[in-house]
């Protein structure tokens, strides 16, 4: 745009300096249009100057822009940088989940399998001791119909005794009882069983001998009144006394064919009453001799 308006007044020198006589009205029309000219040039200097401005604000925009640009770029570039920090954490921390996760696994496996291998064992223990239980059961049933069947060959046996009130006989929670005052058996302050006893004894031995799945325990005891005189010098208390009673019916016992690795004499003397020493009768009571059958031990 410059080099136009220079061509135009180089083009306005040239016409005013040409030799010789200019007529008025071509003067005046050069005038006008030298006017005309510079009032172009004015314009177009303005128009010039607008597109400078504008030029330049464009390139401030564009400066500004570019300035953004470079700073959204940044932002961008060390957000995406984060990004990508934070994706690669989040994958090493799924790696380490799933390895932890697979080495669980791996406990809950072994786990499982060592509580099936225990559940299959407990399963044949139990099965185990529901027939040991059942075996147990039934034998508990053919001892009590046992016991049962021998207290009732006792009483059937024994009835005579009973009768006259002689021998009591009791079966409780698996034990039988034969219970003897001790005037049937012996002689009063003696030890040694009489020939009236061993008759009565020997009616127990018949049916005892039966029975082999039992202990047999003698019991000896006696009243309270204290032994005196010359009695004793061979039995000073009641327990000497009621200890004899008790081995000389285990040795009868023995002799007529019992087993003695199943005999037991035990004395209690006066210490384990069944009833009131202050009468005759709850003395009489008190001596006797109990033949108990027990479990083995």
């Amino acid at each position: 745009m410059t080099k136009n308006i220079l061509l135009i007044i180089t083009g306005v020198a040239l016409l005013l300096s040409t030799p010789g006589c200019v007529m008025k009205s071509t003067f005046e029309e050069k005038d006008a249009e030298a006017k005309s000219l510079s009032g172009s040039l004015d314009t177009l200097q303005g128009e010039y100057n607008a597109l400078v401005k504008e030029r330049d604000d464009l390139v401030e925009a564009k400066n500004l822009l570019e300035s953004a640009l470079t700073g959204e770029n940044k932002g961008l570039s060390e957000a995406l940088a984060a990004e990508k920090d934070r994706t690669a954490n989040l994958n090493m921390d799924l790696e380490e989940l799933r390895s932890a996760m697979a080495s669980q696994k791996d406990v809950y496996d072994t786990r499982i399998a060592d509580l099936e291998l225990t559940i299959e064992d407990l399963k044949g223990k139990l099965a185990k001791l529901g027939e040991n239980y059942e075996g147990l059961k039934k034998s508990k049933e053919e001892a009590v119909q046992k016991m049962s069947a021998t207290y009732g060959e006792l009483i059937e046996s024994m009835k005579g005794e009973i009768d006259k009130g002689q021998v009591t006989i009791s079966e409780l929670k698996g034990k039988l009882t034969v219970n003897m005052v001790d005037a049937v058996l012996f002689d009063s302050g003696k030890a040694e069983v009489k020939e009236e006893g061993l008759a009565v004894l020997q009616k127990v031995i018949d049916i005892l001998m039966n029975v082999t799945d039992k202990a047999i325990r003698i019991e000896g005891h006696t009243d309270n009144v204290q032994i005196i005189g010359l009695l004793a010098q061979t039995y000073p208390t009641n327990w000497e006394l009621s200890a004899a009673r008790a081995i000389n019916v285990a040795r009868f016992l023995q002799k007529q064919g019992l087993d003695p690795a199943s005999l037991s004499a035990v004395a209690y003397g006066e210490f384990k009453p069944v009833a009131d020493n202050e009468t005759p009768e709850g003395r009489a009571q008190n001596r006797r001799i109990e033949i108990i059958l027990v479990a083995k031990e």
